[in-house]
């Protein structure tokens, strides 16, 4: 085994596992993508991403519960953060890399590689 400790490798494993749930889903791929801009309010988020106001509530919960987003009290309304600064130039690095990808492999609903 490398020099990481095995709770220190399922600790990362975890993680990039709850990332990759995350950007597994459109919708929440763009609100993360959006908020590494700036933060938002849940409505303007679905306004700018073209979904309902419940379809992003369940989103934000979503990405709330991998620990990615925050939310942040702003009278009776809240708005949305990213929940670590690490996370933009995280996000801008993946944009940074190039895939190639069969156009037949994966079509959203599963990998159909073999």
């Amino acid at each position: 085994m490398s020099s990481l400790s095995a709770s220190a490798s399922l600790t990362h494993t975890a993680a990039l596992a709850r990332l990759g749930h995350a950007l597994s889903d459109a919708t929440r791929a763009g609100v993360l993508l959006a908020l590494r801009e700036a933060p938002a309010y849940p409505s303007d988020l679905a306004d700018a991403l073209g979904v309902s106001r419940q379809v992003m509530s369940n989103q934000l919960a979503c990405l709330r519960g991998c620990g990615l987003v925050e939310s942040m009290p702003d009278g009776r309304r809240a708005w949305y953060r990213l929940a670590d600064p690490h996370l933009a130039p995280a996000l801008d690095e993946l944009l940074r890399v190039v895939l190639y990808v069969e156009p037949d492999c994966c079509d959203g609903d599963g990998c159909t590689c073999s």
